[in-house]
């Protein structure tokens, strides 16, 4: 049985709730989580929400895709050219650690373009070899093309090392 990531829709402000769902049935899924700092001074408050709104990502094989869509507050999977979007596993593990390493994530919406990419010397874990990432200052880019979003977060650019990667080099813009 072959299995793969997928994207699946859900209403607005389920995410969770589907995540939960999903659990119980004993199907593998991943909601990642933003943590996003509010206040200011003695009164900063942490909150959890979703990082990809109405989206969670299941792995599943096709036949488990009837159980998913029968899930409550599930609307559909994402579908590309007629079938259901296969999402490379690398993009998912990416975005899940991305959303445990930084705070306040911006999502965008993106084009794809493979000019470059970058280690994280602080964190040798994150593997970039599928996705794109670049930094600005002290903002890093994890774009993830399967999903067509970039998630933005603020970072230190100490902890950003360039290498080669085939005939091209990463380039730091500024």
């Amino acid at each position: 049985m072959n299995r793969n990531w997928y994207a699946v829709y859900t209403k607005p402000q389920s995410e969770k709730k589907v995540a939960a769902l999903l659990t119980r049935k004993k199907i593998e899924n991943l909601c990642p989580l933003n943590r996003i700092t509010i206040g200011s001074g003695n009164r900063r408050k942490m909150l959890y929400e979703p990082l990809f709104p109405t989206f969670v990502f299941v792995y599943i094989s096709e036949t488990e895709m009837q159980e998913v869509k029968k899930t409550g507050d599930v609307i559909n999977f994402v579908y590309w050219l007629g079938k259901p979007a296969v999402i490379k596993p690398a993009e998912v593990e990416n975005a899940a650690h991305f959303a445990n390493l930084y705070y306040n994530i911006k999502l965008e919406k993106t084009a794809v373009n493979a000019g470059g990419m970058i280690r994280i010397s602080n964190d040798p874990s994150l593997n970039i070899n599928e996705g794109i990432m670049s930094v600005k200052t002290t903002r890093i880019k994890l774009t993830l093309p399967s999903i067509g979003f970039a998630m933005i977060a603020e970072t230190e650019k100490a902890g950003a090392d360039f290498f080669q990667y085939g005939m091209e080099s990463s380039k730091l813009l500024i």
